[in-house]
């Protein structure tokens, strides 16, 4: 029940915020324990924002604030990438008051033209939906309106908080009534003949195999699409952006299919299937091996969050967690047909393992994480080698994968360790949240390891030391200065940022043996505390998929006439 009487604005915007499930990274305002929130505090805003993206990985929805003006268009880049990935992340702005708005004064953080609007204008086209409360006999309906879109849409939203209107006071009986979350119902008749059509394609196949992808995780219909993998029984696979959206300790999963980039086996298994049930499908470049997925509309049926593609007709605003559900109510498994899966495992390559070479390389360093990997892991991989590398592994049950595979903005992964951590923190404290950056990447956001001390996070870092920019060296300048960085002395890091040295540790790996032996140590496997592993690895080494994709994106950069 809500309090009775009234209830300043902005209590209740952070009260329907707590009703959406958790806290967020906000401002130091009075009101936050009031709402039962928790203040973190970022280093800067474009860190709070991947922070946001990372913390609604874990909990489902996140929320940040920023200042008008220079904090808000900071913190645009990262709410942009959770626009691009589907992130449901709410962005609360502190804007001038309604009078100064009116009256156009020329404030600082303004661009001195009088245009309170400009900014908002800017969000407009990464927020599935916005809103200014200038009128405090709308706000309650408006905050509503916003958080709603967020969730429901699985994309950001942005709110403008006047200082006058904040502390203006409505009826508190508002909070009676919960917030609608439900997705609006799909038109009945299109539905059952979108389920039948789909139903008659896999009785009449003889080849059918599943592919999860990226909105399968974000518009949550996981639940559906683990019991269609477990009944059905049917060969599954996932895109890079899928990783861990099925449970990949099952004998039907088939492994990373990314078009020409897959393995060769993975590849022919999935380009030969006489029908592909794609669910939540997102086909970016760097998701599909640069556009080179063979699977063709005549065979596919695309589950999404707006509509249904069955083979050649479309259907839109029907949505597919209601479609999976009846499909999953209505087949008869008996006749579906299944086959066998590529067998895809953390063994290292033989010939890598009898490498008398001690030098930490990636064709051993994947398998062996996923051999080190634990179930219910949190793993975060930078946009770089890390991304690519982890396409390598083979997950033990209920791992998340957190990368940034479409928007791929560097430094990335540093914020979302940050905000993965807190949410892990208070609502999965058992656990473990591991991260794996390269050098060059931790340079642009490094200052959140400071967050992360104060906050008494305790994910794992590891940091490849591969002397600068290999991704950019794939696809091109492989020796350009560009794609060179100052060394810095990694494991000095959680001392320079204030650690107690009783509650952190660093470590440096220059072998396979160093690295091996750390894997194997039970206290540092079992995060106590803050960890950082600095891995040195060769600059020209890279993951067998990075090197394909780099020539594929670089072809296309020259095609398309792009630096």
């Amino acid at each position: 029940m809500a309090p009775s009487g009234n209830i300043s604005i902005v209590l209740y915007l952070f009260k329907r915020l707590h009703e959406l499930g958790g806290d967020f990274n906000l401002s130091a305002l009075d009101l936050l324990p009031d709402a039962g929130l928790y203040w973190v505090g970022n280093c800067n805003e474009l860190n709070a924002a991947y922070a946001a993206d990372g913390y609604a990985r874990i909990k489902g929805i996140s929320a940040l604030i920023t200042t008008f003006g220079v904090g808000e268009l900071s913190a645009l880049a990262g709410v942009a990438g959770s626009f691009s990935e589907h992130v449901p992340v709410v962005h609360i702005v502190g804007i001038p008051n309604t009078i100064a708005q009116r009256n156009g004064l020329l404030l600082h953080h303004t661009l001195g033209n009088g245009d309170f609007t400009v900014f908002q204008n800017m969000s407009r086209n990464i927020s599935v939906t916005s809103t200014i409360l200038n009128d405090p006999h709308r706000a309650a309906s408006e905050i509503d309106r916003v958080l709603s879109a967020c969730w429901v849409k699985a994309r950001p939203s942005t709110a403008g908080l006047p200082t006058d209107i904040a502390p203006a006071e409505i009826p508190a009986a508002h909070l009676d009534t919960p917030l609608d979350l439900k997705i609006p119902d799909n038109e009945p008749e299109t539905e059952s003949e979108v389920v039948d059509e789909i139903t008659r394609l896999m009785y009449n196949s003889k080849n059918t195999i599943i592919l999860a992808d990226a909105c399968a995780i974000r518009h949550r219909v996981l639940d559906e699409l683990h019991e269609l993998v477990e009944k059905t029984r049917l060969p599954t696979f996932v895109s890079p952006m899928g990783k861990g959206a099925v449970n990949e300790e099952l004998e039907w999963y088939g492994g990373v299919y990314v078009g020409d980039v897959s393995r060769d086996e993975v590849r022919q298994r999935v380009d030969d299937a006489e029908l592909i049930l794609y669910v939540g499908g997102l086909q970016s470049d760097f998701n599909s091996g640069g556009f080179t997925y063979r699977i063709s509309r005549k065979n596919t049926v695309e589950f999404h969050s707006d509509h249904m593609k069955v083979r050649y007709s479309e259907f839109p605003g029907i949505q597919m967690q209601p479609v999976l559900r009846k499909l999953l109510d209505k087949l008869d498994y008996s006749k579906v047909q299944t086959h066998s899966v590529p067998d895809v495992s953390n063994v290292i390559p033989h010939k890598v393992q009898e490498s008398v070479s001690q030098e930490i390389n990636h064709a051993w360093l994947w398998p062996r994480v996923g051999q080190w990997l634990r179930e219910g892991d949190v793993i975060i991989t930078e946009t770089g080698t890390s991304n690519f590398g982890i396409w390598e592994t083979r997950f033990p049950k209920n791992v998340t994968a957190i990368s940034q595979v479409l928007w791929g903005s560097i430094g990335y992964s540093v914020g979302a360790l940050q905000g993965a951590a807190l949410a892990c923190k208070e609502k999965y404290p058992e656990r473990r949240v591991i991260l794996f950056v390269g050098d060059g990447s931790l340079q642009l956001t490094v200052q959140e390891i400071s967050t992360m001390i104060r906050h008494g996070l305790k994910p794992i870092i590891f940091v490849i030391n591969n002397k600068g920019y290999t991704i950019e060296r794939m696809i091109h300048g492989m020796k350009a200065i560009y794609n060179d960085i100052q060394p810095w002395n990694h494991t000095d890091l959680l001392s320079l940022f204030g650690a107690d040295p009783s509650d952190a540790m660093s470590y440096l790996c220059k072998s396979k043996t160093e690295l091996e032996n750390l894997f194997k140590d039970e206290k540092f496997s079992s995060a106590p505390y803050i960890q950082l592993v600095e891995i040195f690895m060769p600059w020209q080494d890279a993951p067998r998929a990075l090197i394909k994709i780099g020539r594929v994106t670089a072809s296309l950069n020259e095609g398309s006439g792009s630096g």
